[in-house]
């Protein structure tokens, strides 16, 4: 999981009109894909990965619409089927043009509030490479946030990836949340 990097070098100033943030519907998959597309940093999955996304865990995701109605940010998780108090944030991408306005963050503390409400989140996971400072500030700016401690381990090492060189994944685990 990964936030684009230049999401939190951008000065903050208002959007014009502050995007909805909505559950993501089976039409904006295609938007989804391109929006990690040209993120520049997320590994983009396939197109139809993003269209089962926003079919099957549309209530564990979020979408954050412009004036136009179309995407402008989104962000994917699922509640592990084990531990279902906890949301696993698998992405979060912000088009270019809406960055350094707080975008991510909104979406995040959007969705897990209403995960929340619907399920009892007490916890949110996510995995960050090294270096990926923008995913790093977003999600220890949102554990201070909400009066969470983040605990950091390898997740998967850089050996386990079989399609070639990867980045260490490390999980970051946040709790417990109070909202």
């Amino acid at each position: 999981m990964t936030a684009a990097q230049a999401d939190l070098k951008t000065p903050r100033t208002e959007l014009p009109e502050t995007p909805r943030i909505e559950r993501p519907t089976i039409a904006d998959g295609a938007a989804l894909w391109r929006l990690a597309k040209d993120s520049g940093t997320l590994d983009v999955n396939s197109s139809y990965s993003y269209l089962l996304w926003c079919r099957d865990f549309a209530a564990t995701s979020a979408v954050a619409r412009g004036a136009d109605g179309e995407p402008v940010g989104f962000v994917t998780g699922y509640v592990q089927p084990d531990r279902p108090r906890t949301l696993l944030v698998w992405q979060v991408a912000v088009d270019a043009g809406h960055r350094g306005r707080g975008l991510a963050a909104r979406l995040l503390d959007g969705l897990t509030a209403r995960v929340a409400a619907e399920l009892g989140l007490t916890a949110v996971e996510t995995t960050i490479t090294p270096g990926n400072t923008a995913s790093e500030r977003l999600f220890t700016s949102y554990a201070a946030r909400h009066g969470a401690t983040v605990e950091r381990e390898v997740l998967f090492d850089t050996g386990q990836f079989p399609d070639g060189p990867h980045d260490p994944e490390v999980l970051y685990r946040i709790g417990p949340l109070s909202f």
